[in-house]
């Protein structure tokens, strides 16, 4: 969800800056995600002030061009060449400042730098409407009327200061705050600030000429439903102002009418709608249902067939609208429109969510009702609307407002004990202070005791309904950085902690990989099922499908955390960002059978690597080298090496998955597998380039873990060093020589490695060569070069018998 930091300040006052506002916000639980700047038009006039013409004279070698001086507030006058033919001394003008970038109405933007015209010095410019994007105009300079002082930034003269769009990532819970008036309440209850409300005191009635019969048949899916008619209006472009709100949190302006009903969901959190009062046979409007089957075609021009459960507003004749979701192609507001119906509801949200997921329709609308909009609000925002299109678009209301709640919808009463709020805070809030947070939510307090209270939770906090939901609200405007951190944490002995400490060993892996150049990715568990079905042979078990998927695209869960890691891959390679490590722990889903016949989910953790790029960033100490096999081998054998897995056996890895690479073994269960992901999987995301890939067993992998640290003391005798040189098919592997090395000698060799490996015409056809060092050592004595001789001739005799080597001289 995004605010604009500009229309906050119209319900708070708010000195603190758009990131200070951001900060206290996450405190509060609506976690900021990002602040960025929006500028009124491009450039935002940065650099260009409010001047005043000292002096005008001639130029001397151009007949139309003047020389002025002006004064913009800096202390010494500019000398400024001017080309225009209305200028003169006096006038308060706009001046572009020398470096700043102009945004002309047509043609690209250039930047003022000083120069010199017909030998005369200009240090800046004295701009035209054109020039600066305000118009089309070129005829003279812009001569202003203000008192302003010079050297004033002219966005402030024109009402074009920059605004702030805050990104909130807002939790299902906390539909509350999905507009600015809810956002506004929790910086009210945390800065203890008053809020601004808009005022209705202009509402009133013009006639009653264009009254329609409202009735609402299904009072359970409508609890409240309220309306009245604006006549003689007229249907054009929305006013600046009001474009620019609405473009500051990322809508697109489509009318003045359609734009004042987003501009109150946004404002209010309280979606309308507005019909064509001419299209509304009967002058009658109707909501209920319809009988299954019923065709109905929405603004986007689809036909769509109506379950008998969707809740639908109605004329005489025909359906107008899915209540609470999407509007009617035959019923919307157009150019030719003159009167409009406009409705304010509050709609059940179980029966908008159930029509909003059948019929795949996410609209602002459906995702404010579906979650809990206030009952209270429908009223307020209807009058606050009126009164926006009379502003905006003319016209008269021409009805008294109709509202029909049958049965409003009382507050939630919830029983709160003082202990509790301890016991969950951890510490004691002074009772005064508990109430004066309640109170600033707008939740009171009744039957008080000593011992507690009830909470009056007004209807709109549909998450407050239980004790510890009030609770939470009382720490989170009080503060969590308050609750100081308790260090008395005791424990009559070590065995109350568990042995291997997941969370613990999730931490130290991600702080190595952190370390080491790896970033963190978090990513949905929901996923493609063509994903699923590029590695089906490989899978455990079936897919676990959603009942009710969002889309096609996120309709199973996912059963690998590749295709997850690829196309963060992606994302960010398509940005420009292209030397990337990363790491996920994540779950993944499979439905297995069982003998009896019936089948069980399974859920699995994993951890997966992934590199992308090159090794390092360019430099010119080094040229760039593309990642290889080896970087990610060095990761997995980092994180081995945590967990203290000295030996493992290796095979081949899975096809299906890997071009090339290795599965390491432990106890004859694989424990990780690492290599070049198979180029027709990362097609699948569109991504063209290589990309190694490591997958761990998690679980498998927790169960290794070793905490106990094994001391050896350094051997008083030295280590000795043999090479050889052996040639070989190339279907060998190192890890078969390396094995063969151990099973011959498990006493002294302590470190087997291969240095160099080569591969030309002089070894014959299918044959490579591999140098292999060899250390030895014997931790009880000096080794004497007869040991040496008989062990290296012990290992040659081993690799020529076994693998067919032959020892190069």
């Amino acid at each position: 969800m995004e605010v604009s930091y500009k229309w906050l300040q119209e319900f708070i006052e708010l000195p603190e800056s758009p990131e200070e506002v951001g900060k206290i916000l996450t405190a509060t639980g609506l976690e900021v995600e990002g602040v960025e700047k929006i500028d009124a038009i491009p450039g935002g006039l940065e650099g260009v002030v409010i001047g005043e013409v000292l002096t005008c004279t001639k130029h001397p070698d151009a007949d139309k061009l003047s020389l002025t001086t002006v004064d913009v507030g800096a202390g010494q006058p500019l000398p400024i060449v001017c080309g225009a033919p209305n200028v003169a001394a006096g006038q308060k003008v706009v001046v572009a400042l020398v470096g700043a970038t102009l945004h002309p109405a047509s043609g690209a933007p250039f930047q003022i730098k000083k120069a010199k015209i017909r030998g005369a010095a200009s240090e800046g410019m004295i701009c035209a409407e054109d020039e600066i994007g305000l118009g089309s105009s070129h005829a003279g300079i812009m001569v202003l009327t203000t008192d302003l002082p010079n050297g004033t930034p002219a966005a402030r003269y024109f009402n074009l200061e920059a605004d702030y769009q805050i990104a909130i990532g807002l939790t299902p819970n906390r539909i509350d705050a999905a507009s600015h008036y809810g956002t506004a309440r929790d910086l009210k209850a945390v800065l203890n600030r008053p809020l601004r409300l808009p005022s209705l005191d202009a509402f009133s009635v013009s006639n009653t000429n264009l009254t329609l019969d409202v009735r609402v048949d299904d009072v359970e899916a409508c609890p409240r439903y309220t309306g009245l008619t604006i006549t003689g209006l007229t249907v054009s472009e929305s006013p600046d102002w009001l474009k620019q709100r609405l473009l500051a949190i990322g809508l697109n302006p489509i009318n003045n009418i359609v734009d004042v009903t987003n501009y109150v969901c946004q404002d209010l959190g309280q979606p309308l709608h507005a019909f064509d009062a001419d299209k509304i046979a009967g002058n009658k409007v109707i909501v209920k249902t319809l009988p299954e089957g019923t065709a109905f075609v929405t603004l986007d021009g689809i036909e769509r067939k109506l379950w008998a459960t969707d809740l639908m507003i109605c004329d005489a004749e025909k359906p107008m609208c899915i209540a609470g979701v999407f509007g009617g192609k035959y019923s919307g507001v157009s150019a030719d429109t003159t009167s409009i119906f406009l409705e304010s509801a509050y709609f059940s949200a179980t029966s908008v969510r159930k029509t909003a997921q059948h019929h795949g329709l996410k609209t602002d609308a459906s995702f404010r009702f579906e979650r809990g909009t206030d009952p209270n609000m429908p009223g307020f925002a209807l009058k606050r609307a009126a009164l926006l299109i009379q502003q905006v678009a003319g016209g008269a209301i021409s009805s008294e407002i109709t509202d029909l709640y049958p049965t409003p919808i009382e507050p939630f009463r919830v029983p709160v004990r003082y202990r509790n709020i301890d016991r969950l805070i951890g510490i004691k809030i002074d009772h005064s202070e508990i109430h004066r947070i309640l109170e600033a939510l707008d939740i009171q307090a009744e039957e008080t005791t000593a011992d507690g209270f009830v909470a009056i939770v007004p209807p709109y906090r549909v998450d407050v309904t239980r004790e510890a939901d009030v609770i939470e609200e009382i720490l989170r405007i009080y503060g969590l950085d308050n609750v100081p951190l308790s260090t008395n944490l005791t424990a009559e002995s070590l065995s109350e902690f568990p042995k291997t400490d997941p969370d613990q060993w999730q931490s130290r892996v991600g702080q190595l990989m952190a370390a080491n150049g790896f970033y963190e990715i978090l990513t949905l568990s929901l996923t493609r099922p063509s994903y699923n079905d590029a590695v089906r042979s490989s899978l455990p078990g079936a897919d676990v499908t959603l009942l009710n998927p969002l889309s096609e695209e996120l309709s199973v869960m996912r059963q690998t955390l590749l295709f997850s890691a690829l196309e963060t891959l992606v994302y960010n390679l398509n940005r420009r960002q292209k030397d990337l490590k990363t790491f996920e722990f994540g779950k993944v889903y499979s439905k297995v059978q069982l003998d009896e016949g019936q089948s069980k989910y399974v859920e699995r953790m994993r951890l997966s690597l992934a590199i992308v790029g090159n090794q390092e960033p360019e430099s010119w100490l080094q040229k760039s080298q593309p990642v290889a096999y080896h970087n990610l081998a060095t990761a997995v054998q980092r994180i081995l090496n945590l967990f203290r897995i000295k030996s493992f056996d290796t095979q081949s890895a899975d096809p299906t998955f890997f071009q090339y690479g290795l599965t390491y073994v432990v106890n004859k269960k694989p424990l990780v597998s690492l290599g070049l992901v198979q180029p027709k999987l990362t097609k699948l995301v569109d991504l063209k380039q290589p990309v190694f890939y490591a997958d761990f067993d998690w679980q498998a992998l927790l169960k290794l873990a070793s905490t106990k640290a094994r001391y050896e003391e350094v051997s008083r005798f030295p280590e000795v060093r043999r090479d050889l040189s052996l040639v070989l098919d190339k279907v060998v592997t190192f890890e078969q020589i390396s094995r063969l090395a151990r099973q011959t000698e498990r006493k002294l060799l302590r470190t087997i490695n291969v240095f160099d490996v080569y591969e030309g015409e002089n070894l014959g056809a299918g044959k490579k060569a591999y140098s292999v060092s060899f250390l030895l050592q014997d931790i009880t004595q000096t080794l004497t070069d007869v040991t040496i001789d008989k062990t290296m001739q012990r290992l040659i005799n081993a690799f020529e018998q076994e693998l067919g080597a032959v020892i190069r001289k």
